[in-house]
């Protein structure tokens, strides 16, 4: 097991300011609950929260863009690698006005997002595309929040140990996609 270094990271956010800390290209440990959804469920939460008064709090919380394949028997999760970020950048500043302080994925996002995380102070993290078998063992449970018939769609969230991460853009908007820096720990 790769040891990540000095950064480990428990959400939701006790105290949001710790995300500060933080620079790009940094190496993470996350524990806690991360909330999960990827295209269908954030352009369904939207219209719910605008047109059906569907309350969440989205405070100091991380939305992982991610669509799990099925638990495969005795495993709580079936591969849960994640999926392409840039794909939610229109939907990134709704939810950071709703609180949401952090997001994960993978792969580089646009310019306004850096903009977004500069404004809002929060975080984009990336995780290990291709590695979804890998990732799963992070996850100790999983709750569905809302349309559980949308599959890997659904609104759901999963609880965490020690889930690895990169900083791919900190608070400062800084992006790792952007810096000639190595990120591989020492």
């Amino acid at each position: 097991m790769i040891s990540l270094g000095a950064f480990s990271l428990h959400f939701p956010l006790k105290d949001r300011e710790v995300l500060k800390n933080l620079k790009h290209g940094d190496w993470v440990e996350i524990s806690g609950w991360l909330l999960c959804g990827r295209d269908a469920t954030h352009k369904r939460l939207l219209k719910a929260i605008k047109e059906e008064n569907f309350v969440f709090d989205f405070s100091n919380q991380l939305m992982y863009y991610v669509g799990p394949t099925p638990a495969p028997p005795g495993k709580v999760i079936g591969s849960c690698g994640p999926t392409t970020s840039s794909r939610m950048d229109n939907y990134v500043e709704e939810f950071f006005k709703l609180g949401l302080s952090a997001t994960m994925g993978k792969g580089k996002r646009s310019v306004e997002v850096r903009r977004l995380h500069l404004l809002y102070q929060s975080v984009y993290f990336i995780t290990f595309g291709g590695a979804g078998a890998y990732l799963s063992q992070f996850v100790k449970k999983i709750e569905f929040i809302a349309w559980q018939e949308l599959g890997p769609e659904a609104f759901f969230r999963i609880k965490v140990e020690k889930f690895p991460a990169i900083v791919g853009i900190d608070t400062q908007g800084r992006d790792l996609y952007e810096s000639s820096s190595p990120v591989f720990p020492a």
